[in-house]
């Protein structure tokens, strides 16, 4: 890590900020596969369910010993886990309640345990609490090393069984056809979401586990459609709030969870509005760009009809602009302009009709304003010989503009 002291970080800090980037890594590719399982919550009360574990860990060695707080704590993960799972398919409680009644229940027995080890003498009690609240400034380069051998091990199991992990995510049904062991799958799935919350609690602690979970898939997802791509994001995602975030803290003397958490937070906010093709900000932005057409389309198909309200002079003011309007009518660039959205408005005609019998080399989306650009030139031609064809079996042939 001697490295990071160029960059002008102390060796506490290196710690701590190698530490959240192995958080941000891990939680982020191991978490999306609970956020598109839409398990998210399962993720949050198994962190607050690691709580008794490192609690009964450290009763049981009698010291404060990492690696053997962290084995505490995934045990009991696991261990809530199986018993969501067991409660849920009893098939008279519903998966929230499940959720509900272990997390509660493992938490409050958590609280109870640490109470009694506060309580009693011996000092090697002091900081268990950190497991709560996350301390990243107590972090060792051990236990970075730890950290990192873990989410190492997650990491490789997603990359040799990511195809047979997909499938049971997307369609359990068609992998359980094939072969696949989707019971095993899923149990494996909820093996790596307690992976990430063992490592994440030193750093963010049991509370905030949640966020460093889902975060990083809710950015990815706002930028990416295919499922490796997701993965690979929100690991890039993930690192990059964890860096920042623990950079930020340390700079400030402020606590590294909640700041990592913030600043992943503002990350999503972001991602949410701005995303290109699915932010509300772009959505809403193209949505006032359509209806601009709309008026504009409308004056070009009727320049001596009015269409109404403010957005008529709104829409001749930007016709006259661009010199397709003038005060006798259409402009010969006006009549193209026209010309040329009477074609379009035949072609969408035509596809709403016809366009079931069309052949695409591949999956496409049309576009009722550009149908040309978003299928091409060959589904246009079959389109007019679909349209033409049985108005020629009747005698009168009828034309999609633009032959």
């Amino acid at each position: 890590m001697s490295g990071w002291a160029m960059l002008g970080l102390a060796y506490t800090d290196t710690v701590v900020v190698v530490g959240a980037i192995v958080l941000g890594v891990t939680s982020g590719v191991l978490g999306a596969f609970a956020v598109l399982r839409r398990r998210s919550l399962v993720g949050d009360a198994v962190a607050h369910s690691t709580l008794p574990g490192v609690c009964v860990a450290f009763l049981v060695a009698g010291v404060k010993d990492v690696p053997g707080l962290l084995v505490g704590a995934a045990v009991a993960g696991i261990v809530a886990a199986l018993l969501m799972v067991g409660i849920e398919r009893t098939g008279r409680i519903s998966p929230d309640t499940a959720i509900g009644v272990v997390l509660s229940g493992f938490f409050s027995l958590g609280v109870v345990l640490l109470t009694h080890i506060a309580s009693g003498a011996d000092a090697d009690q002091a900081g268990l609490e950190n497991y709560l609240f996350g301390q990243a400034a107590g972090l060792l380069e051990s236990d970075v090393v730890v950290m990192a051998a873990l989410g190492g091990a997650g990491l490789l199991v997603v990359v040799v069984l990511r195809r047979a992990l997909t499938t049971t995510l997307f369609d359990p049904s068609y992998a359980g056809s094939i072969g696949l062991p989707v019971r095993a799958l899923e149990v494996l799935m909820t093996a790596l979401l307690v992976v990430a919350v063992v490592i994440g609690v030193r750093v963010v602690g049991a509370i905030l586990m949640v966020a460093m979970l889902v975060v990083p898939t809710v950015v990815a997802r706002q930028l990416a459609d295919r499922f490796p791509a997701v993965l690979v994001l929100a690991g890039i995602v993930g690192a990059l709030v964890g860096a920042t975030g623990s950079l930020a803290a340390t700079r400030g003397e402020l606590p590294t969870g909640p700041v990592v958490v913030l600043v992943g937070f503002t990350l999503a906010v972001a991602a949410i509005l701005l995303a290109p093709g699915r932010g509300v900000l772009w959505r809403a932005s193209d949505l006032a760009r359509r209806r601009r057409r709309v008026l504009r389309d409308a004056v070009l198909v009727e320049p001596d009809a009015p269409v109404g309200g403010p957005g008529d002079r709104w829409a001749r003011a930007t016709l006259r602009r661009r010199g397709l309007l003038d005060d006798t009518g259409l402009t010969a660039a006006g009549r193209v302009a026209a010309e040329e959205l009477a074609e379009r408005r035949a072609l969408w005609t035509a596809w709403l009709e016809h366009g079931t019998s069309v052949r695409l080399p591949d999956a496409r989306e049309p576009d009722p304003t550009d149908l040309r650009g978003s299928l091409g030139e060959d589904a246009v031609r079959q389109l007019r010989l679909l349209v033409r064809a049985p108005s020629t079996s009747a005698g009168a042939a009828r034309e999609v503009p633009g032959e």
